[in-house]
This record gives structure tokens, sequence and C-alpha cells, in this order.
């Protein structure tokens, strides 16, 4: 559990400085301190075999286009989503609102989940049309403010920049199992920013 702890506060503290830097001055930083994470931590996504071979992440390079603030819109149906996570048992995702914004290779909306339970989170899955070429299949993820993921946000909008958008643990390794972006907050154009996939 320390080791667990440990792991979500070095998560947190490499987002706190992308909120406090700006997120275009602390992208090359944020890669860095993700790789060592990765390559040293025992709650990284990888194992052993896979830490021994590891070269570091892949990623787009900064484009500041895929970096918008949307109004945050409250007035959606709360739908709801249930899911049994191995090691965490059964979880439940609420949407709470949705984002609208404009990118240069389109227009879109995704729904804002909040994670119920002690706390909660929000929760922010996506897939785009990178899914299955550039990315992994079963899409990405923005936000997941459980696990200290948090770009930023006022009271009524929310920093959308798609240039952090990660993999879920179980693209990595097949011992993960993740939660995947439900049906209506996939996209049906590219979203070229972010995490790749790995190269080998």
């Amino acid at each position: 559990m320390l080791d667990l702890l440990d792991y979500r506060r070095q998560v947190a503290e490499n987002y706190r400085r992308v909120r406090e830097q700006g997120s275009a001055h602390a992208y090359e930083q944020f890669r860095r301190e993700r790789d060592i994470l990765f390559r040293t931590h025992s709650q990284s996504a990888l194992d052993d075999e896979q830490k021994a071979a590891f070269k570091g992440l892949h990623y787009a390079p900064y484009d500041p286009a895929f970096c918008v603030t949307a109004k945050v819109d409250t007035n959606v149906e709360p739908v709801v989503y249930e899911f049994d996570l191995e090691g965490d048992g059964h979880n439940v995702i609420r949407q709470f609102a949705q984002v609208s914004f404009d990118l240069p290779t389109g227009s879109g909306t995704l729904g804002l989940f909040w994670v119920t339970g002690y706390g909660g989170g929000v929760f922010l899955p996506f897939g785009d049309a990178t899914n299955k070429h550039t990315t992994y299949g079963a899409g990405r993820y923005l936000y997941d403010t459980i696990k200290g993921a948090d770009l930023g946000a006022g009271r009524d909008e929310i920093l959308l920049d798609f240039n952090y958008a990660y993999h879920p643990s179980c693209y990595y390794n097949p011992r993960w199992v993740c939660p995947l972006a439900p049906y209506q907050n996939r996209l049906n154009f590219p979203i070229n920013a972010g995490e790749l996939l790995m190269e080998v």
C-alpha cells in the first residue's frame, strides 16, 4: 500500500507542475518523470522483464492546437456504467457533465464521468480515429483525478490538453484490467497528440 501511495504522490506531483508551469512548458519534464516511474517504480504498469527492455514512452510532438479550455455543461442525463476490476472490485462511473470543443482535426463532445465511492473523482476516457493505428485500440485517458491525473479546471470549465492523453495500464500488460471509453466518448476524427504506441 505504501508503494502505491508513493506512486500516486509522484503522479500527482507531475501533474501539479503541469498546472503551475503551464502545460506547454512542463511537457518535456512531465515525459521524463513519467518514463522514470515506468522504468523504476514497483507500481509501474510494466513487469520486470518489460522494465529491463524499456526505452521510454512514445509521444507526438507537443502541439498547442490540441490544447483547449472547454465549458462544462452539467445539463446531461446521468448515464451510469458499471464494471468489475480485478483487485478493485465493483466500480460505477456516472456522467455528470459534458464538454464540447474544436480541434484542427474536428469538433466533438465528450462526457465527463464521476467515479462513485468515497471521495470520488473525475474520469475522462476517450477514443478517436487514431485507435488501432497510432494509439491503443481501446482508447486513451485524459483525466483520472483519483490517481492524480488532473490538468486543471475552474468551477465551470476544464482544460483539455490532449497532448497529455495517455494509455490505460491494460495497454502495457494484460495483467491489468481497465475501464474503457464508452461508446458516447468515441470520436470519429483523429486526435494527433499525446501518447502513441510504443516503439519496438
